[in-house]
């Protein structure tokens, strides 16, 4: 990876809506999605991969009246993913998860699975009862998920967008998420980018002595 190259482009804001994904890269890509880590390996996303007219249309269509500048971004990206994130953790969510551990074997001994089990369910008990965040830190893992995989991208040579412009009400609804137990977090357009409208200004950023502290 040319973290150099990475460190001096814009993010995209003009996609070229002739350009496609290719289907394996975007496998790839999605693969490396489904691998993103979480923290007591909650998983608690669900991800709407839109790729059709169709589909990029709806979205573009609910995005909210104050947020129509999204549109055009959405239509001629390739590929735009919806992330969820799960708005609490019913007991079916955590014993699938379990038995997906079990079923996978992630530990070679009982005894540590009972033990995993415990700690996890005791670690999401402070997180609702004493922190009373639960639903914002499962927030937290959907944008480690975002981050990583917009790196991943770049690497299979992707531009990847996030986009907080839109209205969670009208989205949720418009792809029936209200009944589901999640809700739209962020979106992710994906595609290549159109040269003619590309940003040819530096990046500005503070400088480092502003930004760190070293002890």
């Amino acid at each position: 990876m040319d973290l150099q190259k990475l460190m001096s482009r814009h993010l995209t804001r003009y996609f070229d809506g002739s350009k496609t994904i290719p289907e394996e890269t975007l496998e790839q890509l999605l693969s490396f999605l489904r691998s993103t880590p979480s923290s007591v390996n909650i998983q608690p996303n669900h991800f709407y991969v839109l790729s059709t007219e169709e589909g990029k249309r709806k979205l573009a269509d609910n995005l909210g009246e104050r947020f129509q500048d999204n549109a055009e971004k959405v239509m001629n990206a390739s590929h735009v993913v919806i992330l969820t994130t799960r708005t609490d953790v019913p007991d079916d969510h955590l014993d699938a998860i379990f038995a997906k551990e079990r079923a996978d074997g992630r530990f070679a001994k009982e005894a540590t699975h009972d033990l995993w089990e415990s700690m996890t369910r005791d670690f999401l008990n402070i997180r609702e009862s004493t922190y009373d965040d639960l639903d914002h830190w499962m927030e937290k893992q959907t944008y480690m998920a975002l981050g990583m995989t917009m790196m991943a991208a770049a690497e299979l040579g992707i531009d990847a967008t996030p986009l907080e412009g839109f209205d969670r009400a009208t989205v949720d609804k418009a792809f029936g998420l209200e009944d589901t137990g999640y809700t739209t977090t962020v979106l992710l357009a994906l595609g290549y980018p159109d040269p003619a409208k590309a940003y040819a200004t530096p990046i500005s950023r503070f400088d480092r002595d502003k930004l760190f502290t070293f002890m």
